[in-house]
């Protein structure tokens, strides 16, 4: 089992993984749901801001042709345009996420700090792709702590166990598998619906094997 886990590997496994892969890139499928929902909150339901709307769904819809450089370039002219209005942080948010997509994992990272969504998961997804960006950069010590405070900020089934797994990857990376065996138990035994529950054991003995 050592050396099916070898750590040396890990880095790897963020590659290659399908799985593991997934859950690295902003929670995919999840966050655009989620983003969806803020800014249909924030657009419908919140201040009338008809530009602002105007500019996320520009590139959001561009973004879901794989115009990924044209989705950039959009989102990019109308946040400098419609700078401080009401409702533009979700296209931040996007245009975060392309940026990541296109391997800008610094940029994206600057942009998410002048980044905010108040609503439901808004915050820790942006604590939670911001440890991406440092996740990718090989700056597992900051990713660990930025994935540690999105689980924390908002504790439910879907976002704390993922971020929860994602720092105990990291913590790996640092070779701090008391921390890493912590993570992963407090995975097993408080988020029973998580997509990695039945394979939770096998980390945890992966760590904790190591350690005795």
């Amino acid at each position: 089992m050592a050396n099916e886990f070898n750590l040396s590997n890990l880095k790897q496994q963020f590659k290659d993984n399908k799985q593991v892969r997934t859950i690295t890139y902003a929670v995919g499928g999840l966050v655009v749901l989620i983003l969806g929902y803020i800014a249909y909150r924030q657009f419908i339901y919140g201040p009338k801001n008809e530009k602002a709307a105007e500019a996320y769904y520009e590139g959001f819809n561009l973004a879901e042709k794989d115009s990924t450089d044209a989705a950039i370039t959009a989102l990019e002219a109308n946040i400098r345009k419609f700078d401080g209005a009401e409702n533009i942080e979700p296209a931040k948010f996007k245009l975060a996420s392309l940026y990541m997509k296109k391997g800008s994992f610094k940029k994206a990272s600057d942009l998410l700090d002048d980044t905010d969504l108040d609503d439901t998961y808004g915050p820790a997804l942006i604590l939670g792709m911001k440890g991406d960006c440092q996740s990718e950069m090989g700056n597992y010590a900051d990713a660990l702590d930025l994935y540690v405070d999105a689980a924390d900020e908002d504790d439910n089934e879907m976002t704390t166990p993922m971020y929860l797994f994602k720092a105990g990857l990291c913590a790996e990376e640092l070779k701090d598998l008391e921390k890493a065996a912590e993570l992963y138990e407090r995975i097993r035994d408080n988020y029973s619906n998580f997509s990695q529950q039945k394979s939770i054991e096998k980390y945890i003995a992966r760590v904790t094997n190591k350690t005795e």
